[in-house]
């Protein structure tokens, strides 16, 4: 595994494009989020710390978790503890960056989404005091982007997504290819060097070997977790088309179907919506919120309904939220 502290700075067009791209969001998406969302830190964002601000009657809408028992006991009435939030910390985004990312029916491909909502949600909480790094995982390699602040900071975030990773390096004749990574090895990674609590964004497909499972558990024990899942129409339906020629962009296989047949159809569909049953299994199971990012979706218009989720969620964890 390469890991790097301290990544190439970005030049020439690579700049250009990434710069085009933060200001693109600027001028369009955050500009709408400002106007928009409310309350930013409570609802795409959990705080490090809790101080006690002050007692007060408990209310219908307040999480019963925050009860004080001794001063209810003492009044006969029930009362809640308020807190403040520690506004300032550290979000980080685990970046899948394998080969199915590639694929898009449409405009964009999922690596294009997937993008998109890192530079857009990385800007939005940037401009709040918040510090943001990442974690890119590739077939090869792994990349760490240290946590930072600031524009600057944003745009070599995006200029890095932007950079397709290298391919493996060429070994000697007999010599054993280096083995494959996956999203499984990537959160473990995660969690291993993520000591401080924060906000960890896991942007994939969650297309990977079997076994991410747990470490995504194990993540969100520390952590608080968002899956966000990044999907295709194609990958839930197919369309009647013919004979179609298929290749898995995770290991090259390939494969001729027939999308004519009614039948063949109905059996993809049925299979697409158990994996997704599957998946959000999982993630409750994980207790990571989860957020579903398709290729046609408007970034802004799935963060605002993601953040309104999470605001009336009220920071109950446990449950998945979907938002598509």
């Amino acid at each position: 595994m390469n890991t790097s502290a301290r990544p190439d700075r970005p030049g020439g067009d690579a700049v250009s494009g990434a710069e085009a791209l933060l200001r693109r969001l600027e001028w369009t998406a955050l500009r709408r989020l400002d106007g928009l969302l409310q309350g930013p830190y409570r609802t795409l964002q959990r705080g490090s710390g809790l101080d006690l601000a002050d007692l007060r009657e408990y209310q219908p809408s307040d999480d019963v978790r925050h009860i004080d028992w001794n001063v209810t006991a003492r009044l006969q009435t029930p009362h809640v503890r308020v807190f403040t939030e520690d506004r300032e910390m550290a979000a980080w985004f685990v970046v899948d960056r394998s080969g199915s990312m590639d694929f898009g029916s449409g405009d964009r491909t999922k690596r294009d989404a997937q993008t998109a909502f890192v530079g857009l949600v990385a800007r939005l909480l940037t401009r709040h005091g918040n510090r943001v790094g990442a974690l890119l995982g590739g077939d090869r390699d792994t990349a760490w982007i240290p946590a930072r602040g600031g524009r600057a900071h944003v745009l070599h975030l995006l200029h890095r997504l932007q950079t397709v990773t290298a391919p493996a390096p060429i070994r000697g004749k007999g010599a054993a290819p280096a083995p494959q990574q996956g999203l499984g090895d990537w959160l473990r990674t995660a969690a291993r060097t993520l000591r401080q609590r924060a906000t960890v964004f896991v942007v994939s497909d969650f297309i990977s070997p079997a076994g991410w499972e747990r470490p995504l558990g194990q993540l969100a024990e520390r952590h608080d977790v968002v899956a966000v899942r990044l999907v295709d129409p194609l990958e839930q339906a197919l369309p009647d088309l013919g004979l179609v020629a298929l290749r898995d962009a995770e290991t090259g296989e390939q494969m001729v179907v027939d999308t004519h047949d009614r039948l063949f159809r109905q059996r993809f569909a049925r299979a697409a919506a158990l994996r997704e049953a599957t998946l959000l299994q999982a993630f409750a199971r994980a207790g990571a919120d989860a957020l579903e990012l398709s290729t046609t979706d408007d970034t802004a218009d799935a963060v605002l309904r993601f953040a309104e989720l999470r605001k009336r969620r009220s920071g109950v964890r446990g449950a998945p939220s979907r938002a598509a």
